[in-house]
């Protein structure tokens, strides 16, 4: 079985809201919920695991309810439910750990872990994560850099030599669960980076523009225009 953990703890500090920017609507509804529809339009028997911070869960079901949208189940526990829900962590890591304890320890199969506030990744561009993690074990998908990139202290860097990151990230999910074993380490600021301390390479694949993430009242208005 293939799984996918969908990590949402913000608190919207750079959105300017006291709405947590992953509750806010785009185009009538929720940005998570968008997020949850599209990974279910890619597989209707993908497990979704969903991490919130304990603090924000009534209000996502108060907000499940007002959508006529599915309630979560917690804990372990399967059936009734399209996805689970996990307690976030201190930090992402520590959050992706709690998701990974709803996986069986002896399960086979590839792990996404995306972020919540990316409601556009194309269907596409999911397949090949997942299709392509199934032998390179660890992908992550990536878009170029288009603006001219200067250090602010080295000066200019050539653009071609970077890429920019999205979600999902992929992995065979005894490899990820191994990696998230580790000490945590202020390095790591995603998965990959926990997979790659771990000593294992990354194998890149495409990602699509409109994958964005919702952080700034400027992208919600991108959101909009892209809904």
């Amino acid at each position: 079985m293939d799984y996918v953990i969908i990590v949402a703890g913000g608190k919207g500090l750079r959105m300017g809201s006291d709405i947590p920017k992953q509750f806010l609507p785009i185009g009538g509804k929720p940005v998570l919920m968008r997020t949850i529809e599209r990974f279910r339009e890619y597989s209707p028997t993908l497990q979704i695991i969903l991490v919130l911070p304990k603090a924000q869960q009534e209000y996502w079901r108060e907000l499940c309810l007002k959508y006529n949208f599915p309630l979560p189940q917690q804990g372990g526990a399967r059936g009734g439910s399209s996805y689970l829900l996990a307690d976030g962590g201190e930090t992402r890591f520590h959050s992706v750990q709690h998701g990974l304890a709803l996986i069986p320890d002896d399960a086979q199969g590839v792990v996404g872990v995306h972020d919540g506030v990316r409601p556009f990744p194309s269907i596409e561009v999911i397949r090949n994560c997942y299709e392509t993690a199934r032998t390179a074990k660890a992908v992550i998908p990536v878009i170029p850099v288009v603006e001219t990139l200067r250090h602010i202290t080295e000066g200019t860097k050539p653009r071609g030599d970077y890429r920019l990151v999205q979600t999902p990230q992929t992995f065979d999910i005894q490899l990820l669960k191994a990696a998230n074993r580790q000490p945590y380490n202020d390095n790591f600021t995603d998965d990959a980076s926990v997979v790659e301390a771990f000593g294992f390479d990354i194998t890149l694949v495409e990602g699509n523009r409109e994958n964005i993430k919702i952080t700034t009242p400027y992208d919600l208005k991108l959101a909009e225009i892209l809904i």
